[in-house]
């Protein structure tokens, strides 16, 4: 879903946002939740390097402990050190033994000599030095005593250097232990990454000062859109409400197929809204752990409750509020345990004023009962596809931002793409800009968006494909069996365009394009849809008088379309207006597994037998109506042979018996919505009372 224009005049329009005053206190609420919430990634960087910082310096205070009564002793040779002995210069020497098993003399001269600098050039005076002296004997203690040297024994290595060696393992482990400790207690941007924070609730606050999405850029759900803005208005002024005895919604539920804007519906609440928004996934409150979805949820309402008023949004509700019971054995459900704290939560239990929980799901059927009730979800929008204006309004918004030649009508393609979601839309104008800028163009035209619906909607092009003159001839005749059907048929919808170039799995197709949305279908149209499904069939029978693999995707759909006729709508005479359609529904619902057929075997032999009727009247329909135009068949199909692709004009001049004008190289117009292709990809036939989907290829 994309955005809508801002002078839209319509009388549901949601009305206008209105100034708030400032709430000081939810805004010193608002600040006070950010204060608790851990530090930045900057704080934690910094408060990282201060302790490693407090680390290094302590390594070098120890060593500058361990060294201090070694920093002016000075090393010697051996033979100066018998010099200075032979002198009789030494006053007082301490001898210690190394951990090499040899002693090293430390002694004192009893006054200042020159030396030559160990490590340079000049001399140095020193009165402090050391030297190694290997294994000591007797001999040497006599000479000490005899040159009037007092000596004396110590342990060969420092105190400090022992304890140094004996503590530091402990000191690494205990480190390291505090440095895990501290990233399992959350570490982590956020603080919720670690393993005793799992109970914490990992919504994110959207922040004030990020790009906001506003109504103003939705478009195609103007229901939806007013009974958000109502949501805001009850969160800016509530008193405006209460004093008629209203009371705030507790939950606004948004059900929609996939691709429709409920996402971004939420994000425009967050753009409008003046209060804080919490974020999350439903799938973020599962864990592993019994217990752990339950505490996140307690989390989140006593983190909202800090910044009320205030929205939660749960993005893909499903995943957390299917319906409990499920399975075919006992045991304890974790999703059971969290959906029930969600259901307290959201009762009223505790007071949760000014709380307003938005959550989105496309799977509705899914959901617990207790979930849906009024006081949990109060409202429940549906945000469906968009109809032509609402994908007008859709490719208005996608196209600001692309340069779009003067032939681009978006109006036109809104038109040619009933059943398409906001996605698709944004999909669609993304690859014509794609195809744009292969070209090398500087603007997007209408031809590349009419190539971008091809391909999104037929499959891209097999330009490499082989394929033989005979097949090509048969696919041929296929295709403008489709087309000649939708051309001579009342109740059919207008052909688009019918091409053999292959696409996707499809090797031909032909596309029609409804002239307005439709919401329920008629008997005569599906009747009509049922022979221009099989008209190809009866084109290779008529023409070649042999049956090909071609047609089995328009066999496939065929009979489903008969089937819902007789089991679902009660189109059949014989069997009349009663359902015999099997509703499968899955075991997880904790449904019964078996489901018993409701009817006898002799009203199922009937229902084959309809479907049967059906779908062979069909088929000699479509093969009478060819009969008749046999010429106009083989006409057409020679001149789809040539030019591999007919729009819809060039259709209407064969069938008026004029010349068609040659066609340009790259003169390639046209895409479908409503399309037959042979061996086509599997779209579901038209199902009322549902919005259409795109009219499936025709084959």
């Amino acid at each position: 879903m994309a955005a809508d224009e801002r002078k839209n005049t319509n009388s549901n329009e949601p009305p206008k946002k209105q100034p708030r005053p400032q709430n000081r206190n939810n805004r010193n609420n608002l600040n006070g939740f950010r204060n608790n919430n851990d530090d930045s990634p900057t704080g934690k960087v910094m408060k990282t390097a201060m302790i490693w910082l407090f680390i290094f310096g302590f390594v070098v205070v120890m060593y500058m402990l361990v060294n201090s009564g070694q920093q002016s002793e000075v090393s010697v040779t051996y033979t100066e050190y018998k010099q200075f002995l032979d002198a009789g210069k030494i006053e007082s020497a301490t001898i210690t033994k190394s951990q090499l098993n040899d002693f090293v003399f430390h002694g004192v001269l009893r006054e200042k000599v020159s030396i030559l600098n160990p490590k340079g050039t000049g001399q140095i005076e020193i009165q402090r030095f050391f030297t190694r002296l290997g294994v000591l004997d007797t001999d040497a203690e006599k000479v000490w005593a005899e040159k009037g040297i007092t000596w004396r024994y110590e342990e060969g290595d420092s105190q400090w250097v022992g304890w140094l060696v004996s503590f530091l393992p402990w000191m690494v482990l205990i480190g390291v232990y505090f440095f895990i400790m501290r990233r399992m207690q959350g570490g982590g941007p956020g603080g919720t990454r670690g393993i005793f924070s799992f109970g914490r609730a990992r919504a994110r606050l959207i922040s004030e000062n990020a790009k906001k999405v506003t109504f103003e850029d939705v478009a195609g759900a103007d229901e939806a859109k007013y009974e958000l803005q109502e949501i805001i208005e009850f969160l800016r002024d509530p008193d405006k409400f209460q004093r008629l005895g209203g009371k705030i919604p507790h939950g606004v539920l948004m059900l929609g197929p996939p691709g429709t804007g409920k996402t971004l519906l939420a994000r425009a609440v967050a753009g409008e809204a003046d209060v804080p928004f919490f974020s999350i996934s439903g799938a973020d409150f599962v864990e592993m752990f019994v217990g752990v979805g339950a505490s996140r949820v307690r989390d989140l309402f006593e983190q909202a409750k800090r910044s009320a008023p205030c929205i939660i949004f749960i993005d893909e509700i499903d995943a957390v509020g299917r319906h409990r019971g499920a399975g075919l054995g006992g045991g304890h459900d974790e999703r059971e345990q969290t959906l029930n704290q969600l259901l307290v939560e959201m009762d009223g239990f505790e007071q949760n004023s000014g709380i307003i929980v938005i959550a989105a799901t496309n799977r509705p059927d899914v959901l617990d009962p207790a979930l849906l009730r009024p006081g949990r979800f109060d409202r429940q929008v549906v945000v469906d596809r968009p109809d032509v204006k609402g994908r007008e309004g859709i490719l208005r918004v996608h196209g600001r931002n692309i340069p779009l030649a003067s032939d681009v009508d978006f109006e036109i393609i809104a038109r040619g793409t009933p059943g398409l979601s906001g996605a698709d839309l944004a999909n669609l104008m993304n690859e014509a800009a794609l195809f744009a800028a292969r070209r090398n163009s500087d603007a997007v035209t209408m031809d590349d968006i009419e190539s971008a619906k091809d391909k999104i909607l037929m499959g891209v092009e097999r330009k490499s494909m082989v394929i033989s003159e005979k097949e090509k001839e048969v696919t041929a005749y296929h295709e403008m069996g489709h087309a000649l059907a939708g051309k001579l048929l009342p109740h059919s919808d207008p052909v688009h365009k019918v091409t053999i170039i292959p696409r996707g799995r499809a090797l031909g197709v032909t596309s029609y394009v409804p002239n307005e949305d439709a919401h329920t279908y008629s008997k005569d149209y599906l009747e009509t849809r049922l022979i221009t499904l099989l008209a190809g069939r009866a084109a290779e029978i008529i023409v070649f008088n042999q049956l090909t693999t071609g047609a089995g995707n328009d066999i496939e759909r065929a009979t489903m379309l008969a089937r819902k006729m007789v089991c679902e709508w009660g189109m059949s005479e014989k069997i009349g207006p009663l359902n015999f359609a099997s509703k499968e529904e899955e075991v997880f619902l904790a449904r019964e597994m078996s489901h018993p057929r409701q009817h006898s075997d002799e009203t199922a032999r009937l229902i084959d037998e309809e479907i049967r009727r059906i779908v062979t009247n069909s088929m000699q329909k479509a093969e009478q109506l060819l009969r008749e135009n046999i010429d106009m068949l083989h006409k057409s199909s020679k001149i789809l042979l040539e030019r591999e692709v007919l729009d819809a004009e060039e259709l209407d001049k064969i069938m008026r018996g004029e010349e068609l004008p040659p066609r340009l190289k790259n003169g390639q117009n046209g895409h479908v919505s409503s399309a037959s292709a042979t061996d086509a990809p599997n779209n579901p036939p038209p199902d009322a009372p549902a919005k259409p989907e795109i009219t499936p290829p025709v084959a």
